[in-house]
């Protein structure tokens, strides 16, 4: 994207058209219950992704890819909160690749970037998204992530192998954003090859290309397990969020 780089050299906000795909069709079997439409703070865990994401000045379309009987839910959950920027609600996969394929095969084929974000990380901020849709922008891959704060072990059989150098180590979020053919080919190639992928970094990484790090927040986690949930309140009560 080297147009790209040079007006953001010069500084300039870039009028620049990304899809966001919002992988959402998982079982949350390690929740114990659907997270999608759970409260959070009394408004479902879903409607709070999508409000950053809605918010956020380079989005032009979100798409949703999610399980075939919560179509409808999902849908008047959207048109109850006025998103205007949610244009289709699709049925996703089996899987994250699958369902990530899916909600790009809908999105608009005009559009530069694809950014794809967990709708079970419903604490990403403004900040966050700018900084790795701009870093995207420039180099036609980028992720947030932070600097891992625990010593990790590479064991096998419950026996240690290896120690990694923590400073080498990150923990990459979402959302994760890519020049839209770029990651479309990656992941059909992925899918071709029968590869199974937990990020969509890893297609992009397969085919040889770097991927670009920006800032991401240690308050960006990912809603997992029942465990996750009074941490995420406890944050939205920090930062005086109803």
């Amino acid at each position: 994207m080297p147009f790209f780089k040079k007006l953001l050299r010069r500084g300039q906000r870039l009028i620049v058209r990304c899809s966001v795909i919002v992988p959402a069709a998982g079982n949350s079997t390690r929740m114990g219950e659907d997270k999608l439409l759970m409260p959070l703070r009394e408004v479902p865990m879903l409607l709070r992704t999508l409000w950053v994401l809605e918010g956020c000045g380079y989005v032009t379309e979100i798409i949703i890819a999610t399980r075939e009987e919560l179509i409808v839910p999902v849908g008047q959950l959207c048109k109850d909160a006025g998103l205007r920027k949610v244009r289709k609600v699709v049925v996703g996969g089996e899987n994250r690749t699958a369902s990530v394929l899916a909600g790009l095969r809908e999105a608009d084929p005009a559009s530069e970037l694809i950014a794809i974000h967990d709708a079970d990380r419903p604490l990403v901020t403004a900040e966050v998204m700018d900084q790795v849709i701009r870093k995207a922008m420039e180099y036609g891959a980028a992720a947030p992530a932070v600097p891992v704060k625990d010593t990790l072990k590479r064991a096998v059989d419950g026996v240690v192998e290896s120690t990694p150098d923590r400073s080498e180590l990150f923990a990459v979020q979402t959302p994760q954003v890519f020049e839209h053919g770029l990651i479309l080919g990656a992941l059909e190639k992925a899918v071709a090859d029968g590869v199974s992928l937990t990020d969509d970094c890893a297609a992009v990484e397969r085919l040889g290309m770097p991927v670009h790090l920006t800032p991401g927040s240690y308050e960006n986690i990912k809603l997992t397990t029942p465990e996750d949930l009074p941490v995420a309140e406890a944050i939205l009560e920090r930062r005086g969020e109803a």
